[in-house]
């Protein structure tokens, strides 16, 4: 009864959803036909299939499958999820301040947010945590490890923890705290006139922070400034506007939305007066910075107000709503493109036109069409902001990577704090070699096999010359090889003993000063940054970038 019941209802709400559509809809009937099986369908399935089936989670199967055909971004949210989304949005939640992770098995905490409840409490960066309040949490995954951890601010949470150095587990209680996920975790200055700022997000207040971070650097003493928009995933549009604003003249246009109803279409402009219009800038991006990220950084290259370092954006040039729907659930849904002041939509990817094999390519650079910046720079459509001075991401050796993978560098910053209890400021510590050395040792019972690509090709060689029958006259040569990789990769360790330590002392100094001490000791080798310090340091250089005929000369 209770299946004929379910059945009923999902029929009845298709019929009700065909309301929305008016007769002279041309498209009435094949919406009305398909609902129609898409009802019958499920209703057999729930009747008939041997085993029981929980309708939430087929509907949302069905749901994710249909949305799933049109772009990775219009999504189903449920009831249950919307507390999540609603954190990604605005970047609050209840709950302890740090962040969690599973490895092994283990639930581990990976860095503490500074003066949050988890590092007031004394949770330090490596602990395990085993119970949270009296529930062994061995076998629960990281999501459900986190909601037991969120909660209502001043509610407590025990927990019992597994620290390195001690042989007995410790009990700690905290107190849950409204969470604020910063969109600007670090500003300070990087030289003594040039300021830097990091933006990672685009939830509410993103703007105010912002603009908070120019005002306290240029009381600091900035006289020119370095924004790190890097792996910067986006967010809120009205943030992108209003963060674009800071830096243009009132009254300009930022962006504008086109999408399937006309009178839906916008244009957004800049409707207060700007913090500063002069200040030199240069604009850190990356593969990864997307959406809102790439509003607020083509708005600085389409009027020429700020130099772009770094790499290509990801094209995300599309715009969501959200909608809601019953029962407390929601459709976040792309009702539209925007488009940047010169007129160009930076989506690099056609999710409405797919190849025959369902796959997706991105927009071919020879058919990328061409437009113009304030002072007549060429700039081009359909594939992400390209910068005006181009840095690789740097890419690291195979050690480097699997120490970095296997966790051997955050077991080891593990061990050092607890053996330490204090170490130099973030931009002035350094591992000295008998410290390395240590590390080197700490490995000695480690896994650290890995693969380099020259191993992959011998391999590639001795399959190809057994299937050409050459594999004998070429042995003794190939073995000869072998063991040469073989010396070399013993001694990795020495040859890369730069970037090891490195990283190294950048997970150590997290430890100690936290988010904001990790960004600072990246300072001096990153090659962005001081890429940007150059270009900033050199005026004539700055501006020559954003003259005319400057895209002629990359």
């Amino acid at each position: 009864m209770l299946k004929k019941t379910l059945a009923g209802l999902v029929a009845s709400a298709s019929v009700g959803f065909l309301f929305a559509f008016t007769p002279d809809d041309g498209r009435f009937f094949d919406i009305a036909k398909n609902l129609d099986i898409f009802a019958t369908v499920f209703k057999e399935v729930n009747t008939y299939y041997v085993d029981e089936v929980t309708p939430s989670k087929l509907m949302k199967s069905g749901i994710d499958a249909m949305l799933k055909s049109l772009d990775p971004y219009t999504n189903y949210i449920p009831e249950d999820d919307i507390e999540d989304f609603r954190t990604m949005t605005t970047g609050q939640y209840g709950g302890i301040g740090a962040s969690i992770g599973k490895r092994n098995g283990k639930t581990i905490v990976q860095l503490p947010y500074e003066g949050y409840p988890a590092q007031k409490a004394g949770l330090l960066a490596g602990d395990e945590i085993t119970k949270i309040n009296g529930v062994n949490i061995e076998k629960k995954s990281a999501s459900e490890v986190n909601k037991l951890l969120k909660g209502q601010a001043n509610t407590i949470v025990k927990l019992e923890v597994k620290r390195f150095g001690l042989d007995k587990p410790l009990a700690l209680e905290i107190t849950r705290d409204k969470i604020q996920i910063d969109n600007v975790p670090y500003y300070g200055m990087v030289t003594n006139d040039i300021g830097y700022f990091q933006l990672s997000g685009f939830t509410m207040d993103a703007s105010r922070e912002v603009k908070n971070a120019i005002q306290k650097l240029k009381e600091q003493g900035a006289k020119k400034i370095i924004f790190d928009l890097r792996d910067n995933p986006g967010g809120l549009l009205n943030e992108a506007v209003n963060i674009s604003n800071l830096f243009i003249p009132k009254g300009r246009d930022i962006v504008s939305t086109k999408g399937k109803l006309a009178e839906r279409n916008r244009v957004y402009k800049a409707i207060d007066d700007p913090i500063d219009t002069d200040i030199p800038i240069v604009v850190l991006t990356s593969s990864t910075s997307a959406s809102a990220s790439e509003i607020v950084s083509g708005v600085m290259q389409d009027y020429d107000r700020a130099v772009l370092v770094g790499e290509r954006t990801y094209g995300k040039g599309l715009v969501q709503e959200t909608r809601p729907l019953s029962y407390n659930s929601q459709l976040k849904v792309t009702t539209a493109k925007y488009y940047i002041p010169s007129g160009r939509c930076i989506q690099a990817i056609d999710y409405s036109h797919r190849n025959d094999d369902g796959s997706l390519g991105k927009i071919p650079d020879s058919l990328r069409v061409a437009f113009k910046t304030a002072n007549g720079r060429v700039v081009f459509d359909g594939g992400g902001v390209s910068p005006d001075v181009e840095v690789k991401e740097r890419e690291y050796s195979q050690i480097a990577k699997t120490l970095l993978n296997k966790g051997y560098f955050f077991d080891y910053a593990t061990k050092f704090r607890s053996e330490n209890t204090s170490i130099a400021k973030p931009k002035e510590f350094h591992l000295s070699d008998a410290e390395y050395q240590k590390f080197v040792s700490f490995l000695a019972n480690k896994d650290i096999t890995y693969s380099t690509g020259v191993e992959q090709a011998v391999a590639d060689l001795v399959k190809k010359s057994k299937e050409d029958k050459h594999f004998d006259d070429l042995k003794n040569d190939i073995e000869v090889i072998k063991k040469k990789i073989s010396t070399n990769k013993a001694n990795d360790l020495i040859r890369f003993k730069d970037e090891i330590r490195e990283l190294l002392e950048q997970e150590i100094v997290s430890r100690y000063y936290f988010q904001k001490g990790l960004i600072e000791a990246t300072f001096d080798d990153d090659q962005n940054i001081l890429t940007a310090i150059n270009v900033l340091n050199n005026q004539d250089k700055f501006y020559t970038y954003l003259k005319a005929d400057a895209s002629k000369k990359k």
